[in-house]
């Protein structure tokens, strides 16, 4: 997920995201995501709900800042396609007052390479391709350090190549949008990916090859719902994410964004998670 460095590109990104949401009905609980098991997961929930006479219409984006910038517009009720951190970060960066609503689903992430078939295999000065947004790059960064591959100077998501205090294989880091890494994948010797992802890029067999995955409760990394602060308490809202989580047909779409692996997800408000 690129992390928002400007308002005014914020600001500018708006009226891409905009365009179209004018023609839907006011009165319907506007939601945006963006494609793959997120899209899938949520377009599932909304059959659901209109079958029950709540009108949904869910807006599809193609990057990872226009969501946030339509929410906070007021173009959308909620979206659901960041984690905590990454929210944390864009109401840093441009005064958002985005709150979370609710958890949903957490992908596992993983460590993919075209190249290699463990951990072991890394020769040294490999390429590694990294998110280049902080919080999904921090991540990273600690899958790298789980599998033995460096050791960082501290024990926190917080983390950049600068607090790599032993590289032992003289890795080599490359900062890459997050949406681009699966392409990147023949360029680059390893890279850090999500498994739903590859999934939705026709390589469903490689999602379920990954040399390492993330821990399954790191709740915060969860995708969640996000509202505006004076809509985060609303009753059609509150109503959607109850059929989420509980109704069949939404499991089952989340399951085929998966292929059946069900090591690569996390149900997180079946886990425990707040």
């Amino acid at each position: 997920m690129p992390i928002i460095r400007a308002k005014e590109k914020l600001l500018s990104v708006a009226l891409i995201g905009a365009m179209g949401l004018a023609a839907m009905p006011a009165q319907a609980l506007t939601i945006g995501v963006i494609p793959g098991m997120i899209a899938d997961s949520i377009e599932a929930a909304a059959e659901v709900a209109r079958a029950e006479g709540l009108a949904v219409e869910v807006v599809e984006f193609l990057d990872w800042t226009t969501p946030n910038v339509a929410l906070s517009a007021g173009d959308l009720d909620a979206n659901y396609f960041q984690h905590v951190p990454f929210l944390q970060d864009v109401n840093a960066a441009t005064g958002f007052d985005l709150q979370v609503v609710d958890i949903g689903v957490l992908s596992r992430l993983g460590l993919y390479s075209n190249r290699f078939d463990s951990i072991d295999a890394i020769p040294e000065g490999a390429q590694v391709g990294l998110a280049s947004d902080p919080t999904n790059q921090g991540r990273g960064l600690r899958l790298l350090a789980e599998a033995g591959l460096i050791t960082l100077s501290k024990d926190t998501y917080d983390v950049t190549p600068d607090d790599v205090v032993e590289n032992p294989r003289a890795l080599r880091f490359v900062e890459v949008d997050g949406p681009q890494l699966i392409r990147s994948m023949d360029d680059l010797d390893v890279v850090q990916a999500y498994p739903s992802l590859l999934v939705n890029a026709g390589l469903a067999d490689k999602a379920n090859q990954p040399l390492i995955l993330s821990a399954p409760d790191e709740d915060q990394f969860a995708i969640h719902f996000v509202a505006r602060a004076e809509n985060s308490a609303d009753a059609e809202l509150l109503r959607f994410i109850e059929i989420f989580q509980t109704a069949p047909e939404v499991r089952a779409a989340i399951d085929a964004a998966y292929v059946g692996y069900r090591d690569l997800y996390v149900l997180s408000w079946e886990e425990g998670a707040e």
